[in-house]
């Protein structure tokens, strides 16, 4: 039994809910009256529903997502429909700025709007006790993290064996990029620096080994960064230790880079959002990133340390046309990360963006996760062409599967238009985007690349698609149940001096 019950639908079993363990962590005496249940996006909201009743519960918090907006809807429906007795308290970012004019706004009794570890608690006193705050809509003023407790305690043994670990040392943003959230925050605050390293030492010391750093700017805060990175390299030794870290791609010090040149293969990854580097699309978006250095920067990364380098460009920004994506694609595969994430612009609720969509003929998909339909430069059956190529990037580029066949490609086309001509013709022939075993996917790839290429070409092409196959079957028998190939070896430049 439980008074109060935490829950969520994560994106994945994998991620847990660091948000929901923040909240545990700060409800003080009201702790061991709280349970959290998680439940990932194939849990029907049903069965949801039905282990968070067998807890007997008088208040539920929920978490809200643009990824679950879906089913909290459907679980809240069910909730009001047969409990209506008991208190929905929603929270996280959709339950901030998006239930204004939403069916699940109208079904919660409370949201909180905001950073919400030290009014939850108040909020559940209140419930809990016959005195319900007036307000459906409670802001959350900023806490000082000084006083803001850690979640790290609250992940379970099973969590550090089995998931990711999601830590943050730093909340907002100093950017004011128009398509995101942290452009609503006004400073970066960072919690202090001892605390922080003894709970990472704590759950170390439990077993824990995959760390996801959550912060937006990791690397603009020296003094912060490297007291971090210097705690890590202290305890690099440790079998299966991995690190990731979000980055800003032009600011890279030398003390920064000192100490990532020192992690080994396999233990760091960095991811390093480029977003556009169209000129005129960072004015637009308010951006302020120096794309020379930018690339500079990533170039070091690639050839003077063993990072994995995962790097993001968005389509569908505005002023962005498909020759200017193209471009900026192009110019990433020359310096050759070892990921090119192709993400769907999002209508992301409370951003600038949403008050700029209009001048920009930007129309949003209304349901979740609100992406992208058209706008002046992409109109809705191009976007759709970019969405499947974003979807086949991942399942040939992105995966490491095809690195040798792409490469052959890439040194004599350019590789954001004969991807985009084979996406078409994978699309035509399959008619799949997903569920696609691998010696199908492989054979798909042989049958839409080889008439865009000509006779000596389709040589070189076919013999280096046999080599990548034959190193998918040596690793295979090598390790019978091991995961693709280390993203390390993941280099796609169609540069022979950058490529691995």
């Amino acid at each position: 039994m439980a008074e109060i019950v935490l829950t969520a639908f994560n994106a994945r079993f994998s991620h847990p809910s660091m948000g929901l363990r923040a909240l545990l962590a700060n409800l003080g005496p009201l702790r061991p009256q709280t349970a959290l249940l998680e439940f990932d996006l194939e849990t029907r909201p049903e069965e949801a529903l039905e282990a968070v009743l067998h807890l007997n519960p008088r208040i539920i918090g929920c978490g809200v997502y643009i990824w679950n907006t879906a089913l909290v809807t459907r679980f809240a429906t069910l909730l009001k429909t047969i409990r209506p007795e008991i208190k929905l308290v929603l929270g996280g970012p959709e339950a901030s700025h998006a239930l204004d004019h939403h069916p699940l706004g109208e079904l919660a009794d409370h949201r909180v709007v905001g950073e919400g570890e030290l009014i939850f608690p108040d909020i559940c006193h209140a419930l809990l006790h016959g005195h319900p705050p007036l307000a459906r809509k409670i802001l959350a003023p900023p806490p000082d993290l000084a006083t803001v407790q850690f979640p790290h305690d609250e992940y379970s043994a099973h969590d550090l064996a089995h998931r990711h670990l999601y830590v943050e040392s730093s909340r907002g943003c100093p950017y004011r990029c128009s398509f995101c959230l942290s452009a609503l925050d006004h400073k970066v605050r960072r919690f202090p620096i001892p605390r922080l390293l003894t709970a990472l030492e704590s759950l170390i010391a439990r077993g824990g080994r995959h760390f996801k750093f959550v912060d937006r700017t990791f690397n603009l805060g020296e003094e912060h960064a490297t007291a971090i990175l210097d705690f890590f390299l202290e305890r690099i030794q440790i079998p299966g230790l991995f690190i990731h870290f979000e980055m800003v791609p032009d600011r890279l010090t030398a003390g920064l880079q000192e100490r990532l040149a020192a992690f080994p293969p396999g233990s760091l990854q960095l991811e390093i959002g480029i977003q556009s580097f169209n000129p005129q699309v960072l004015q637009a978006i308010d951006r302020h990133q120096d794309n020379g250095r930018a690339e500079e920067n990533l170039r070091w990364l690639l050839t003077s340390t063993q990072a994995h380098i995962h790097t993001d460009l968005i389509v569908g920004l505005p002023q962005e046309s498909l020759e200017s994506l193209a471009q900026g694609f192009d110019r990433l595969i020359a310096i050759g990360p070892h990921e090119i994430q192709v993400g769907i612009l999002k209508r992301l609720a409370g951003t600038p963006l949403c008050s700029s969509s209009a001048s920009e003929a930007m129309r949003f998909d209304p349901h979740p996760p609100y992406e992208l339909l058209e706008n002046r430069q992409l109109d809705f059956l191009t976007m759709r062409r970019l969405k499947r190529f974003a979807r086949y990037w991942d399942l040939v580029g992105n995966s490491g599967r095809f690195t040798h066949a792409l490469r052959a490609i890439f040194s004599h086309h350019p590789p954001f238009a004969t991807f985009l001509a084979f996406s078409d013709r994978l699309h035509a022939v399959s008619g799949q985007t997903h569920r696609i075993a691998l010696p199908r996917l492989a054979m798909l790839v042989k049958e839409c690349f080889l008439p865009l290429l000509d006779a000596r070409e389709q040589a070189r092409f076919t013999s280096a698609l046999e080599h990548d196959q034959a190193n998918w079957h040596a690793k295979s028998q090598k390790h019978p149940d091991s995961h693709p190939p280390p993203r390390q070896q993941r280099h796609l430049s169609h540069h022979p001096e950058t490529a691995q």
